[in-house]
């Protein structure tokens, strides 16, 4: 995972990994054909070559990744701010899921309750990932790292607390609406409100307007917040719409976000004088990753914040989807901020260190 030792090479002082650290429910192959007629060659273990259910299985899974002389290198020397999404678990879940999708058929599970695989792999990401654990609720994944007074990292969980996946039309907020609930969403007003540094990232696992398909044999229902009628904040909008409403009316000001899970690189400037929904003050998101897994995308994005595309990379028509890391589309977003200025410089790079697209923001002070 050669992306490791180029993102070593830029020496950060530590490193926001979104999620997806590794693929519990993507068995590995011992080979695989590629787009150029070549062939592909794995070294596969007992514990990868199954979809994770057992808890000895999704240790596997993170004992897999440290067999790369890459990972263990900027493990060594790189700390590392960590969160999950959906593949530490399997792909796409909500809490109390029946396992009877047909992805799930597909993969043979025996296992037949998402809520048991996730506390098996909560189990496995905290033996493996650092987190320190909080005792006003063990496992909880998130939390805010202050890390002196130009930046506080909000760390969030969109995968603990969500409701059902379904179509996301709920008119009212309530449970089949929920995303980070209503604890999570407490808890980031309040320190957001709190935080004195300049700047406040939001390290996000899912984008908040890219849509996001939950049943990809059926082709329906929401995985993501957005759910694509380009109107008035309805199902899970209803909760960023209420907490961006609070950021502006408490004056909370540098508010950006980072995210991953699309498998592209994409930088989206949201402007409420273009959005549906408009009582928020106007903000950067971020898109990179998840790291060395296939290259999907692009996705589409839903109006109701205003989202506007101002960077993208992802496959084209003609290169397909699933690409393999061999094709070179690994990317990640490298923040630096200057320490005189408090100016934050965001750049889009990809596995050759290349810089895609980079963006100074201003801060605003006083």
């Amino acid at each position: 995972m050669r992306t490791y030792a180029t993102m070593l090479n830029n020496r950060p002082d530590f490193f926001i990994h979104n999620g997806d650290n590794i693929y519990a429910d993507g068995p590995i192959a011992a080979e695989l054909k590629l787009p150029s007629g070549g062939v592909w060659k794995n070294i596969v273990t007992e514990d990868k070559s199954k979809a994770a259910e057992t808890l000895a299985e999704f240790r596997g899974n993170y004992k897999y990744n440290l067999l790369d002389k890459n990972v263990l290198a900027f493990n060594a020397e790189i700390p590392m701010f960590t969160q999950w999404d959906d593949h530490e678990v399997t792909n796409n879940w909500w809490p109390g899921e029946p396992l009877t999708r047909g992805e799930h058929q597909r993969k043979k599970y025996l296992e037949k309750n998402a809520s048991l695989l996730a506390a098996r792999a909560g189990r496995a990401f905290h033996e493996y990932m650092p987190l320190r654990s909080t005792q006003a609720e063990p496992g909880r994944i998130y939390r805010k790292i202050s890390y002196g007074p130009l930046l506080d990292v909000f760390m969030l969980d969109m995968r603990s607390y969500r409701g059902p996946n379904g179509e996301g039309k709920e008119e009212n907020y309530g449970p089949a609406a929920y995303f980070l609930g209503p604890a999570q969403l407490a808890w980031l007003k309040r320190e957001l409100a709190n935080s004195r540094a300049t700047w406040k990232v939001i390290a996000a696992d899912m984008p908040i307007s890219l849509l996001v398909v939950y049943d990809v044999d059926r082709k329906w229902g929401v995985e993501a917040v957005a759910q694509g009628d380009n109107g008035p904040p309805r199902g899970r909008e209803l909760e960023i719409a209420d907490l961006l409403s609070f950021i502006k009316q408490n004056g909370v000001r540098n508010t950006v976000w980072i995210t991953a899970d699309v498998h592209y690189t994409a930088a989206h400037y949201y402007d409420p004088n273009k959005a549906a929904f408009q009582d928020f003050e106007p903000f950067w998101e971020f898109v990179s990753g998840p790291i060395h897994a296939g290259t999907f995308g692009p996705n589409s994005l839903d109006n109701s914040f205003g989202p506007q595309l101002v960077y993208i990379k992802a496959p084209t028509k003609e290169q397909g989807q699933n690409l393999p890391p061999s094709e070179g589309m690994q990317f990640f977003g490298h923040i630096a901020i200057d320490g005189a200025s408090q100016q934050m410089t965001v750049t889009l790079k990809d596995v050759d260190d290349r810089a895609l697209w980079a963006k100074t923001l201003d801060p605003k002070l006083g």
